[in-house]
């Protein structure tokens, strides 16, 4: 949750020693989330050709690596800063504590969580009927404090990119998250889904984050963790 200091109103800005550098306070952060791929698997790779474009374009995070193995403790450690001794991908699980959304609705900013192919606003089953939902993916689900309203299908994920929360998640179903589909079919749906995003982004006071749950089972856990939007400096 560190990533997200710079989120909010420039007036929130605090105040800091002479020639220090003050990080960026944005509008809007977009942070979209993939499945058990490594950094080496994506990083270079052919398939990947928008992603490796936001690599060159932003900042690649090259010792970025998740917590554990699998898939569930990883959504809770990124969103609520704990595994909660989670070792599996139990489903229902409700937690209490502290959480991304509930900081930011403490400090007056918003927050909603886009899972495409849930069926309906506020879904709290484990799978859709298609099966391409996952509510292991979706950890704002478990959280009482999270309103149904933050918790929303990807449809309802906005054109007018200035209607956006201050933070969002962006979870794409199986098929498109690269657990069940290929690498291109993920770097495609990012393409033509988050692409005008990045754009706006660009010249908005916006950010995109784009990472991955896990790698592919390794002890390593390398994954690869990509910035880039307004302010980003490349490299």
């Amino acid at each position: 949750m560190a990533w997200l200091a710079g989120c909010g109103n420039a007036t929130t800005v605090p105040n800091t020693v002479p020639g220090a550098t003050m990080l960026p306070h944005f509008d809007h952060i977009v942070i979209v989330v993939e499945e058990n791929h490594s950094y080496s698997d994506i990083i270079g790779a052919n398939d990947a050709p928008f992603i490796n474009g936001l690599a060159q374009q932003g900042a690649l995070f090259t010792a970025s690596h998740a917590v554990t193995h699998p898939s569930e403790p990883n959504y809770l450690a990124l969103f609520g800063g704990s595994t909660y001794n989670l070792s599996s991908d139990a489903c229902p699980e409700s937690f209490s504590g502290p959480n991304l959304a509930s900081e930011l609705f403490g400090h007056s900013l918003s927050f909603t969580g886009y899972s495409e192919s849930m069926p309906t606003t506020g879904f709290r089953g484990c799978a859709d009927a298609s099966g391409e939902y996952a509510r292991k993916h979706n950890p704002w689900v478990n959280f009482s404090d999270v309103p149904a309203a933050s918790n929303q299908p990807f449809s309802s994920f906005p054109s007018d990119y200035g209607q956006l929360p201050n933070v969002a998640f962006v979870v794409p179903n199986l098929q498109n998250d690269m657990h069940d589909g290929s690498v291109a079919s993920g770097d495609a749906w990012l393409q033509s889904n988050l692409g005008n995003y990045l754009t706006w982004a660009q010249t908005n006071n916006s950010l995109l984050i784009l990472t991955w749950d896990e790698d592919d089972g390794a002890p390593a856990n390398q994954i690869p963790t990509i910035f880039v939007g307004a302010h980003v400096k490349v490299g």
